[in-house]
């Protein structure tokens, strides 16, 4: 009888699903915006630069110029079956991004990861204020599931790492469920970084 394989940690990057982000796409995402891309395509599904432009108020060239540098980072890829001569259209090329801090070394590794956590936090600050315009038309049935939740906990690394580990595990069963006629994206957002100092 074959020896039972054991359970793969939820933190290690999914070989089909995650983007493993190397120093090059790190240094990619250090700019807000194109994380707001990426988020929007995943939520979205393809979308042409002109469509971006309109969603996030913004001049159509500055949106080409973060589309060709998410590319060029392996990111996004051209969903060629939709585009025209007069539109490109833009896919995520994964639908999830890897980071582990621990995995870079010193020096410039952890710059560029202390470049990419300040980069995501300020592009969920700007879509948590685009959730929070749509709350007014947000309907019943989704608001009464709705949570927002913030607790402080007292603990050492190690012990964050474990809880970062069954939340993720516990993530991951769903999101593999067969989707129902009322399925819609739902954002999940998690955040586990100490306070303020000052």
């Amino acid at each position: 009888m074959p020896a039972e394989q054991p359970d793969p940690d939820p933190l290690a990057p999914h070989p089909e699903r995650d983007i493993v982000l190397d120093t090059t796409a790190l240094r990619v995402l250090a700019h807000p915006m194109r994380l707001s891309f990426l988020h929007y395509l995943r939520d979205h599904g393809p979308a042409t630069g002109r469509s971006l432009a309109g969603h996030f108020a913004l001049d159509s060239g500055a949106v080409s110029y973060h589309l060709r540098k998410l590319a060029a980072g392996g990111l996004i890829e051209e969903d060629v079956e939709r585009g025209t001569r007069r539109d490109r259209w833009w896919r995520v090329a994964r639908p999830a991004l890897y980071h582990d801090p621990a995995t870079h070394p010193s020096g410039d590794g952890q710059e560029d990861s202390r470049t990419y956590l300040h980069s995501t936090l300020l592009a969920y600050g700007d879509a948590l204020r685009r959730y929070a315009a749509e709350v007014p038309h947000l309907g019943e049935d989704w608001l009464n599931v709705t949570m927002t939740s913030e607790r402080s906990l007292r603990l050492a690394p190690t012990q964050l790492t474990e809880l970062k580990r069954e939340l993720v595990a516990t993530i991951d069963r769903y999101r593999d469920l067969p989707e129902l006629p009322d399925s819609r994206p739902v954002s999940i957002h998690i955040h586990a970084l100490p306070p303020p100092e000052r």
